[in-house]
């Protein structure tokens, strides 16, 4: 039998699956590595982590597998964004990964509005400096490591190096180098004006090709230590969130992902047309060739349900928690939750941000707070929604993954919140199925990654909005819109006395 192979490189370990041409999973592996935060605020890992357990992952897929090299036809990667890895003029690591959770670039991030512009930003780009992309992190290692940065010959993100390793072809692909805040959206290239202001050599940044590029055979030395043929078709991949989109199915107009992990993701398919949303909404890159996407990011999603829970709830059970929520009538008795514990992306875009129970009095019991705080995530997500329908894109299926999808009553208050029909997948994998879908298009098994998709996505569950409680939710979310201009500078002064 014939197989893929899709890779996920996150941030805390890689994950591989093996599927075959009716994109059934026949095996899953993973494998963690550590994260370094060696000064506050920095966030780093070591790029040979990586490399070292993807080929533990390959190799445990076909071993475990009892699979001759031959069985897997193609495989591709999914990989965390805006990560920055120097090399130098061997193509070996200068230094440890800066990772997109890294918050050091604050400075750098200011340096580079003031040297290019927001609206010039805007144009170019289609977004807004964030100390999470890359561009901030090149100007952080030329400032602050000058003897780094004069020995640099070339960067790239974290699943273009692992795939550097096992190819011997260096490169990015689109959906990833839009996250870097040096591509120009408009023509796919990477944009002379913002490397000029920076006195970037145009040398320092790899070719660029799309999700599906065949990137060559695996390197015999890789090809010994895994398993594989070193004839195995090796594909570009993409940026974790354009594979999770694929992965969920989100390639056509009308498709959105409501994606409620650590962090929450609101992502809709925009198709070719290329807009920017003034930096309130992420505009990237797909995978699909010429097309794009929106997103909306909550920082913390699923987190302030986490945070909740282990503080002040450690012995319940964590599915019986949000499933009691159902008793609870829409808006918790009066109680309003905003999820700002870590500070807010969109649309506020500010990290003083910090979250608010209103409305609590003696009467509320903790399934009240539960609900409050899940209505809170929801409607955090509801206004990146509300930022894409007002700029003219269509939405009428939500596709729900991760913690938000997997409860029933969490799915209703999504639709119910949303006003849309939202369903939930069979076989939910992430990224991972969206870099495997990646591999079986690229092999030729299908025609395109929307064809792929078709055979690999099943939708599982179904739910409607309840046209009353939308009604009742819809005089809620704009009461929680009232609590972030009427809090931000309390919450600022507040930040004095911690």
């Amino acid at each position: 039998m014939e197989y893929v192979i899709g890779l996920d490189l996150g941030t805390s370990s890689i994950k591989g699956i093996l599927t075959d041409r009716q994109g059934t999973i026949a095996a899953e592996e993973s494998e963690s590595y550590p994260i370094y935060h060696e000064q506050d605020g920095h966030s780093e890992q070591d790029p040979e982590d990586w490399v070292r357990q993807t080929k533990s992952v390959l190799k445990k897929l076909i071993q475990n597998n009892n699979l001759d090299g031959g069985d897997i036809k193609g495989i591709s990667f999914s990989g965390q964004m805006h990560g920055l890895v120097l090399l130098d003029g061997d193509h070996n690591p200068l230094r440890r990964a800066i990772l997109w959770n890294d918050t050091r670039t604050s400075r750098e991030v200011k340096e580079i509005e003031e040297a290019v512009g927001q609206e010039k930003l805007w144009e170019i780009t289609k977004n807004s400096p964030l100390e999470g992309f890359t561009l901030p992190k090149i100007l952080w290692v030329k400032k602050h490591e000058p003897d780094v940065f004069a020995r640099a010959e070339m960067f790239l993100l974290p699943k273009d190096y692992v795939r550097y390793r096992l190819t011997g072809q260096a490169g990015m692909d689109l959906s990833d180098a839009a996250g870097t805040l040096l591509m120009d959206l408009n023509t796919n290239e990477w944009s002379t004006a913002v490397l000029e202001a920076f006195d970037l050599p145009s040398s320092l940044c790899p070719p660029l090709f799309p999700a599906t590029e065949h990137c060559g055979g695996m390197l015999e030395e890789a090809a010994q230590e895994t398993g594989c043929s070193s004839s195995v078709m090796i594909f570009a991949g993409g940026a974790d969130n354009a594979c999770g989109a694929v992965g969920a199915g989100i390639l056509e107009k009308g498709k959105t992902m409501c994606s409620i992990g650590t962090s929450g993701v609101l992502l809709s398919y925009a198709g070719g047309e290329k807009t920017h949303f003034n930096g309130k909404l992420h505009f990237f890159n797909h995978a699909p060739a010429d097309t794009y996407y929106a997103m909306g990011v909550t920082l913390a999603a699923g987190y302030s349900l986490q945070w909740f829970k282990e503080n002040f709830l450690k012995d319940d059970d964590f599915s019986e928690m949000v499933q009691k929520t159902e008793s609870v009538p829409a808006g918790a008795r009066g109680l309003l939750f905003t999820p700002y514990i870590t500070g807010e992306r969109t649309p506020h875009n500010d990290a003083l941000a910090r979250g608010s129970f209103i409305g609590m009095d003696s009467s509320h019991t903790k399934n009240e707070f539960v609900k409050a705080i899940m209505e809170g995530i929801t409607f955090s997500l509801k206004e990146s929604l509300n930022l894409i329908e007002q700029n003219g894109m269509g939405v009428d299926t939500i596709v729900s993954i991760g913690g938000g999808a997997k409860s029933k009553a969490w799915l209703q208050m999504q639709a119910d919140i949303f006003g849309k029909e939202v369903v939930s997948l069979r076989n939910e994998q992430g990224p991972a199925m969206g870099a495997a879908i990646i591999a079986a298009a690229g092999c030729g098994w299908f025609e395109s990654l929307q064809e792929a998709a078709v055979v690999f996505v099943q939708n599982d569950v179904s739910v409607m909005p309840d046209p009353e409680k939308t009604k009742r939710y819809e005089q809620i979310f704009a009461l929680y819109q009232q609590v972030y201009t009427q809090t931000k500078d309390i919450t600022k002064q507040l930040a004095a006395f911690r």
